[in-house]
């Protein structure tokens, strides 16, 4: 009896791998050049699909177990995901749907509702399998709207299609935008036919997921996706931007004078062609303009710099709705970049202004596949060339850097005029990489891992996050070794661009609001919301999170003491564009700044280290037009810096208002109109 049934069980599962199908698919980073994962999707006889995707760059990365079923519509009936996230929090997400019922619960949130028919859950901790569901289940839709859990709706245009080659195979795929999840549409490349699955997911500049074999079509595609989404973003910046020909004049606003952190009293500013022509007393002002601002007595402060961005094409219009102008760019794929700044100059893409830095990283497992990465001097100065020779004020060093040509690759990049900064590359303490020719340090971690590593410590791998969420909190700031080293970076004129917003994850749990977002996620997208409760860190117990809170409020806390002692501060992110330098200035609050002083940071600061100072981040006769005016007094309370009424960006306007409806999101203030 045993033998036969065993005889039975065997055959079953013979007979369920001989229908199993898998489709394999390789993450590409580095132009196609480095593979940095894969993702291996089995669909097996009796419908269950089961995928397993890892990707790693730069040192982290998710690893990810996924399964599921699909109902005759093609949504999930039941899926479940469990792996690990970007900075090592467990995934464990669960679905299920019996008739019109749907349930779900994940590591951040669970809900329930009840469903009409056909209606797609979302997870928030998926493999990119989750296209060739949301593609198949689109097809079987006349309406082409797919109805979304826990909310909205899922809609796809088809922007073009490309011949893609593999020996002697050949097949046609198409180019879609998927809309409905987040800011702005998602792209990707879908197979042809009644039953269309992913067959490429591209980031340009950044990732390549292709179906394995296909990979060489993958740049042909990447150039045919951007030409599509760039046609997209003529359009939207044409909808969105307000010329501004001849004269303005804004009448009636506090100027905010950002080199001495003071506000003035109302006063006329008058603009041309872009150009700040006139300050004068409120009512003053006697010259016909050809559009007219009347502020009402509201703040005119200088476009702010985000000092720390790693742009897009698709966020400009976050930055500017922030009332941010002018962007540092701190790393990127050179030559997305170059065409993302030929583009803004030639007025045709809805961003700011970019200050560039060169990203120059090492070779090492765990590099990140950006700018340059090199093995030695020669290759180090052949980038810095490169920047040099493309208008780069500056050079970003990273982890993987090789400790041993440091300081002769900062001489270099100084002898060119160049700035120096970035993060400690891996087995150095930062006075280390002060002493040898840093100009700044990029992010709070690396200032304060000086007191903390030792000849051991990978700073290459998640021990830069973990180590400083572990033992910053029981620093001593008052002691001698801190004391000397905060001395230090005021000696040497170091600037620090601490990013305390990007860190505020090391103390955020898995269903908590990440507090940057607190004041604004009641304006966002109910997606977007959702996933500011979903943590990053792995947090296994409240004495664990009691020890991170107290590091983060010590990170904060060490940010007003370097200030205070006279080291330079520049406002950057390195988070969601836009709504997190708003918080960054509250916590430069929360440590100890004014809020003017915060503003000066955020200008002033932004335009001197920036090496724009000559032109824009000052409101004076004969800068760039670069302002914002707000509806109410950040001077005073911080928060109302999220009240930005009306951006100008030389000769061109922008309602905050109006793009943030384009965007899915509520406005924050009444936008003020020109006449």
């Amino acid at each position: 009896m045993k033998k036969a049934l065993l005889a039975v069980a065997i055959s079953v599962l013979v007979a369920a791998a001989a229908h199993a199908e898998e489709t394999r698919y390789i993450a590409l980073v580095n132009g196609g050049k480095t593979q940095a994962g894969h993702e291996y999707v089995t669909r097996d006889g009796d419908g269950t699909t089961r995928v397993e995707f890892i990707f790693k760059d730069n040192g982290r990365g998710p690893e990810l177990k996924e399964e599921f079923k699909l109902d005759k519509d093609g949504t999930f009936t039941s899926y479940h995901v469990k792996g690990t996230s970007t900075f090592g929090a467990a995934v464990d997400e669960t679905f299920t749907r019996n008739g019109d019922k749907a349930s779900w619960t994940s590591t951040s949130d669970k809900g329930a509702q009840d469903v009409n028919g056909p209606a797609l859950y979302t997870p928030l901790g998926g493999t990119p399998e989750s296209f060739s569901v949301a593609f198949a289940a689109l097809a079987r839709r006349a309406d082409g709207k797919l109805p979304l859990i826990p909310s909205g709706v899922l809609t796809s245009r088809k922007l073009g299609e490309a011949e893609v080659t593999k020996g002697s195979d050949k097949r046609t795929v198409q180019l879609v935008a998927l809309t409905g999840i987040g800011f702005t549409p998602t792209f990707a490349w879908a197979t042809t036919g009644k039953e269309p699955r992913l067959f490429a997911f591209i980031f340009p500049g950044f990732l390549q997921l292709v179906e394995e074999g296909w990979e060489k079509n993958a740049p042909a595609m990447e150039a045919q996706q951007k030409a599509a989404e760039k046609e997209l973003l003529v359009q939207m910046n044409q909808r969105l931007t307000h010329p501004l020909a001849g004269t303005t004049l804004i009448r009636n606003a506090k100027v905010f004078d950002s080199e001495r952190a003071t506000l003035g009293e109302g006063s006329d500013v008058l603009l041309q062609d872009g150009r700040i022509i006139a300050i004068s007393k409120a009512g003053d002002e006697k010259r016909k303009a050809d559009h007219v601002v009347d502020a009402a007595g509201r703040v005119l402060l200088p476009g702010m710099f985000d000092m720390h961005a790693h742009t897009s094409f698709w966020e400009g219009g976050l930055h500017l709705a922030a009332g941010i102008t002018t962007i540092r760019d701190m790393g990127n794929d050179n030559e997305t970049l170059q065409q993302l700044i030929g583009q803004e100059q030639a007025g045709t893409l809805l961003a700011p202004h970019v200050v560039p830095a060169g990203f120059i990283e090492g070779e090492s497992p765990n590099s990140a596949r950006n700018g340059f990465v090199i093995k030695n001097l020669e290759e180090a100065k052949h980038a810095v060339d490169w920047y040099h020779e493309h208008n780069y004020p500056q050079i970003k060093i990273y982890n993987s850097f090789p400790k041993e040509i440091l300081a002769q690759t900062t001489a270099y990049a100084h002898s060119k005029g160049m700035r120096v900064s970035g993060h400690i590359p891996v087995w150095l303490r930062a006075h280390e990489a002060v002493e040898q020719g840093y100009d700044e340090i990029q992010h709070i971690n690396q200032v304060l891992l000086n007191f903390l590593v030792d000849d051991k410590t990978d700073t290459r791998t998640l021990e830069r996050f973990y180590l400083p969420a572990e033992k910053v909190g029981d620093l001593d700031f008052d002691g001698k070794q801190v004391q000397d080293y905060i001395a230090f970076l005021v000696q040497h004129k170091t600037v620090i661009d601490p990013t305390l917003t990007a860190f505020d994850f090391i103390r955020q749990k898995d269903g908590d609001m990440a507090q940057p977002y607190a004041a604004v996620a009641d304006h966002m997208p109910p997606d977007v919301k959702r996933g500011f409760y979903q943590g990053q860190m792995k947090i296994p117990d409240d004495a664990t999170a009691a020890r991170y809170e107290k590091s983060y409020r010590k990170m904060v806390e060490f940010v007003g003491r370097m200030y205070k002692a006279g080291v330079p501060i520049v406002a950057g992110t390195d988070a969601l564009a836009g709504f997190t330098l708003q918080h960054e200035l509250e916590l430069y609050v929360q440590a100890g700044m004014t809020p003017l002083q915060a503003l000066q940071v955020a200008t002033y600061n932004g335009a001197k280290y920036s090496r724009v100072l000559d032109d824009r981040g000052v409101i004076m006769q004969g800068k760039r037009a670069d302002l914002i005016l707000v509806d109410g007094d950040p001077t005073r309370d911080i928060s109302d810096i999220r009240k930005v009424a009306l951006v100008i960006k030389g000769d061109r306007a922008y309602y905050p208002s109006e793009i943030h409806e384009a965007l899915g999101i509520k406005p924050f203030a009444t936008p003020v109109a020109l006449h």
